[in-house]
């Protein structure tokens, strides 16, 4: 298994190199973000400012240069580089944004994964059944829902609620209160309050496809023949289903959660625009109004390394539920 992590690693390490430079590259072809920062002035700014600002981005050199000099400072000092408005620090800007995405996304994945493995076993198990059909109708229903509209749906029901109770029941703007000073408990139930509606818009839009992917797996499973043979030596259904089924079934859930992470890392975006979250989806929408290029580069390399690390962990999980794959 140890040696088996190992080569996972080594590989992944040339993945994000190469996603550097395409990443790279596609970002310096968006334009040059000192002309449009100053091209339209009146009066015009005096070309020594032009200057200045080309020198403090490094844009006076040429591609391969930047591209190096960008690299060797985020591999070596951990520096994104630095942004078009001189008093944004990038690092200190991601620092204090990425933990309220993250969590977002985790919790969306993890309710996703809990609902779509709960309906895609229910209604493997009871095939053309009142519920395998409820909950087909339910994620087909989900699935046909842009992020964006799922979300403001949620919001605007939110919303009537509170106005008609006359309760504060569903928070919709921000990831916390603004201008109030929580600690302990109260700052926790506060979060908690606020990502309610965030995380149920993600993770239903989500849980919709994985259940789909669910049910298929897990008819293919009770249909083979040492699913049969199980049951004919007359072990329990519960542990033929849980033991033997559910953790073959698994495998491919595995591979549709990995490669769904640069979904949902989209997905956030949108879901943060809407519930106003001052995460990393508005630090992106932020940075692409303005051009600015290193704040652009700082956020797709991110995620990029998040996709990354999340297909490093389906790896390791395929090893854990097929064994054959470790002994290989």
């Amino acid at each position: 298994m140890f040696a088996y992590t190992i080569r996972r690693l080594l590989i992944s390490i040339p993945i994000l190199a190469v996603a550097s430079f395409i990443v790279f590259w596609l970002v310096s072809l968006s334009g040059d973000p000192v002309r449009e920062k100053y091209g339209a002035r009146n009066p015009p700014v005096p070309q020594a400012v032009w200057n200045t600002e080309y020198r403090r981005l490094g844009l006076k050199d040429g591609f391969f240069v930047q591209y190096w000099h960008w690299l060797q400072n985020l591999v070596f000092h951990g520096n994104f580089g630095e942004s078009i408005n001189p008093t944004t620090h990038i690092n200190q800007e991601i620092g204090d944004r990425l933990w309220t995405t993250m969590r977002l996304i985790f919790l969306a994945m993890l309710l996703a994964l809990i609902l779509a493995v709960a309906t895609g076993v229910f209604s493997a198990v009871r095939q053309y059944s009142k519920l395998d059909y409820t909950f087909t109708f339910l994620g087909f229903l989900f699935l046909s829902m842009p992020t964006f509209w799922i979300a403001v749906l949620l919001k605007e029901a939110a919303v009537s609620y509170n106005q008609s109770t006359g309760t504060k029941a569903f928070y919709t703007l921000g990831e916390k209160t603004p201008g109030v000073d929580l600690h302990g408990w109260a700052l926790f139930t506060d979060i908690a309050g606020h990502m309610v509606l965030p995380t149920l818009s993600l993770a239903l839009i989500t849980y919709a496809a994985w259940s789909r992917f669910q049910r298929a797996s897990m008819l293919e499973v009770l249909n083979s023949d040492y699913i049969r043979l199980a049951r004919a030596k007359g072990l329990p259904w519960r542990k033929v289903l849980i033991r033997h089924a559910l953790r073959t079934a698994m495998i491919p859930m595995v591979t549709i959660s990995a490669l769904t992470i640069a979904a949902l890392i989209g997905g956030a975006v949108i879901t943060e625009s809407v519930y106003q979250w001052n995460g990393m989806g508005r630090f992106l929408i932020q940075s692409i109004t303005q051009r600015d290029r290193s704040a652009i580069l700082a956020w797709l390399m991110l995620a990029g390394f998040f996709v990354v690390v999340g297909n490093l962990v389906a790896d390791l999980l395929y090893a854990v539920l097929d064994p054959r794959i470790r002994y290989e």
